[in-house]
């Protein structure tokens, strides 16, 4: 990338490049700006004492220097959130060439596991998540919220389900549009593929959201869920997409997919109207999408004891996981699932 009056030079601002990076590959405003609070915090922790060290000449001590810094100040959650977006700076700028080595590497393999969980926002137990769940009313903003906290999915994702990607053993109402190959055989099941990507064109349709999956993971739909799609099939608009999206707006982009913001926009309404959200609060405070992921693998997590379950739910998974579980659908994953998901409703 070549530097002119509005583009930083990698060498002489290293974080300024990162970013700008980010944002060209499609992360929101919101992400760029959580990476831009914690990569300057570190450039400064940097520049204190004797001799301002350069980001690019940090080694795993300096790095380990300032993690360790953030425990007594910060929560084991925030502490993991910075120690990731470092980590994960470094990486690409030695995919680059920009630097030599990631000295976070190191840094992430001695800390706690503990420490590499999903940052926490706060710590919502399951009859608070359920008052919350009874105040979302409205059949599509209770699908999503309740899609969202059954599945820990992302809110991407989400928006990028498709009717075929929903197979129910009691359809009832909704678009005669036959389910992918994939779900043949496993009603009550939703499949998240791991292909869309912004921009590009998936079953027809130009998507605005990109999947994160490492694998295609197919999720299991508990009663609770199923009965909320249903009634949410039972209006959805009719659109038309050739990709048939499963969620539609109801509003002023009348039975166009739901994009990121839509969704974030839904959540926080209701977080904010439950005391949740507030202007100016942290991610340790706000309710948001990506909190319901945390929520999902947190509880899930503490009442299995099986990460390796949750984790392919998540789609956070290494090829060993898959080759233990995904043979074993419906004597491991659905049954652990289906066994311990927490009732909302």
């Amino acid at each position: 990338m070549s530097s002119d009056a509005t583009t930083p030079d990698a060498s002489e601002d290293p974080v300024g490049y990162f970013l700008d990076d980010i944002t060209y590959h499609g992360k929101s405003d919101r992400t760029r700006s959580f990476y831009e609070r914690v990569l300057r915090d570190f450039e400064s922790f940097l520049s204190e004492g004797g001799r301002p060290i350069p980001v690019a000449e940090a080694s795993h001590r300096d790095c380990m220097a300032y993690v360790h810094g953030l425990r007594g100040e910060k929560s084991e959650s925030t502490v993991a959130t910075y120690a990731s977006y470092l980590h994960r700076f470094y990486a690409y700028m030695t995919q680059v060439g920009t630097f030599d080595s990631n000295p976070m590497t190191l840094v992430m393999e001695e800390m706690d596991e503990s420490i590499n969980t999903d940052p926490t926002r706060r710590e919502i137990g399951i009859p608070a998540m359920r008052a919350f769940v009874a105040g979302v009313t409205h059949p599509l903003e209770r699908a999503v919220v309740v899609t969202l906290l059954k599945t820990g999915m992302r809110v991407g994702e989400l928006c990028n389900l498709d009717v075929r990607d929903l197979n129910l053993a009691d359809a009832g109402p909704r678009p005669d549009i036959p389910v992918r190959a994939s779900l043949d055989g496993r009603a009550d099941s939703l499949y998240v593929s791991a292909a869309p990507a912004r921009a590009s064109v998936v079953n027809g349709e130009e998507r605005t959201a990109s999947n994160k999956r490492k694998r295609d993971t197919t999720v299991p739909v508990d009663d609770e869920l199923a009965a909320v799609l249903r009634r949410w099939l039972a209006i959805r608009p009719d659109t038309q997409s050739p990709a048939a999206p499963l969620f539609v707006s109801t509003s002023g982009d009348w039975g166009q997919r739901l994009t990121p913001d839509m969704v974030h926009h839904v959540v926080e309404t209701h977080a904010r109207r439950h005391g949740w959200y507030r202007d100016g609060g942290g991610a340790e405070e706000n309710v948001t999408p990506h909190y319901f992921r945390h929520f999902f693998t947190t509880h899930l997590r503490d009442r299995t004891g099986d990460r390796g379950v949750v984790k392919y739910l998540r789609g956070d998974v290494a090829q060993d996981v898959i080759d233990t579980y995904t043979h074993e659908w419906g004597d491991r994953v659905r049954d652990v699932y289906t066994a311990n998901i927490y009732s909302l409703l």
